[in-house]
């Protein structure tokens, strides 16, 4: 362990004492020192009340799986760009398929947070081992809000806050940040005073700071508030971009900027709007994509995939100096959602995915040729909600043919086609 360094320079981040992305000449000066991230939440998840449900997708589900596909995925995307993923002890939640986030148990800390599932911190030892022979930084997260009813009280959190901490300290681990929690002002927190509000955030931080020896520590929120005290106390001021679109996010991040002293700002949570990557490179700060449904739905297929996984990748690629990106204007966009491995319960989430959301004015989505939807905003989706989650279609029968017509800013239109492929999503 201990081959990568992270290391903090006011605003920007190093990687064994030099700026990330130095070893790209192409690389633009201002885009040196981030930490381009994504949300790998479930990446030693478990289901210990049902994991029998996540037999879908086509894909066989078991934890030791999941976390070796993960490991296997890791050097395809740092080769792409990204420097730090974030993992959650408690994951996060299957926000497009599931219901009743309460009814999963993936908690790995004891009832007064004193211990730690053996078989959890095994999963998460591999995951920062195999990172830290890459050169990747994990962004270890402490906390999910549906899951922290297992504790049973403030005490117990405090403690669990130790026991992470101090485990991460004993194994010697010099690539990780530590996140308190994921987004700590949503109502499930309200069960832990400590962890809902800010002094008690504030309280946690110097806990973790203390018992980990000096590992830089952080806690994001929802983009509804601003948290300063929290932002003060942090090492890296984590934020999330989710539910905001361009301008509301470079809103958020002017706000971020003004926490004196300066430190790093990190986005690890937003959607795969990658008009938002656009503007949080503009305003020098990382980014994280965050794409529910093809890297939080267990069992997750970790690679990059075709679509939005791939045209994330590839913009890192372009913005980074890293080359090797020649896409003609038509491959520049992908219908997605109708293969049989992206369905669920015979529903589909049908979107058009594009490497250049920025210059598109609009997307017409037909079924077998009728009219069916209108997108205008990055992402675009059907049924959208909010820029990381929309509703599905259902119904949908094999063989129907999907079109998205796309209405770009020049006075062009390029046509995508899809097929549905047989709805049969169970392993």
């Amino acid at each position: 362990m201990g081959k990568t360094k992270l290391q903090i320079c006011n605003t920007k981040f190093l990687i064994n004492g030099e700026l990330t992305y130095s070893e790209y000449p192409d690389c633009p000066e201002e885009n040196r020192g981030l930490l381009m991230n994504a949300r790998f939440i479930q990446g030693i998840f478990d289901d210990k009340a049902d994991a029998s449900r996540f037999e879908r997708f086509g894909r066989h589900f078991d934890p030791e799986e999941n976390t070796a596909s993960l490991i296997a995925a890791l050097p395809a995307w740092y080769a792409h760009g990204l420097r730090a993923f974030t993992v959650g002890f408690q994951g996060g939640g299957p926000c497009f398929t599931m219901a009743d986030l309460q009814s999963i148990d993936n908690n790995p800390f004891s009832e007064d947070g004193m211990h730690i599932d053996r078989r959890y911190l095994d999963r998460m030892h591999r995951i920062i081992e195999a990172a830290d022979e890459l050169g990747m930084v994990v962004i270890v997260s402490c906390f999910y809000g549906h899951q922290v009813r297992f504790l049973r009280d403030d005490i117990a959190v405090m403690e669990a806050v130790k026991s992470v901490s101090n485990w991460l300290r004993d194994q010697g681990y010099t690539n990780v940040i530590l996140e308190i929690a994921n987004e700590h002002n949503i109502d499930p927190y309200k069960v832990h005073p400590i962890l809902y509000d800010e002094k008690g955030i504030v309280e946690l931080l110097h806990i973790a700071r203390r018992e980990s020896a000096g590992i830089p520590v952080g806690c994001s929120s929802t983009n509804s508030y601003f948290p300063e005290k929290i932002a003060r106390e942090s090492d890296v001021i984590l934020i999330h971009g989710n539910n905001m679109p361009r301008q509301d996010f470079y809103n958020y991040i002017q706000l971020v900027k003004k926490i004196k002293p300066e430190r790093p700002i990190v986005c690890n949570e937003d959607s795969q709007a990658l008009g938002n990557m656009w503007v949080a490179l503009n305003e020098g700060i990382s980014w994280g994509y965050y794409n529910n449904m093809t890297k939080q739905e267990p069992p997750v297929a970790w690679q990059i995939t075709e679509g939005e996984d791939r045209f994330y990748a590839m913009r890192m690629r372009e913005s980074f100096g890293i080359g090797g990106n020649t896409l003609q204007p038509e491959e520049q966009f992908y219908l997605q959602g109708l293969k049989a491995d992206e369905t669920c319960d015979g529903k589909r989430w049908i979107r058009l995915a594009s490497m250049y959301p920025e210059t598109i004015k609009k997307v017409i989505f037909k079924r077998n040729g009728v009219y069916f939807a209108t997108a205008y905003d990055d992402p675009f989706t059907i049924h959208y909600i909010v820029n990381w989650l929309q509703g599905p279609v259902e119904g949908i029968e094999e063989g129907e043919v999907w079109t998205a017509e796309v209405y770009l800013a020049d006075g062009s239109v390029i046509v995508k086609e899809a097929v549905a492929e047989q709805d049969d999503n169970r392993y």
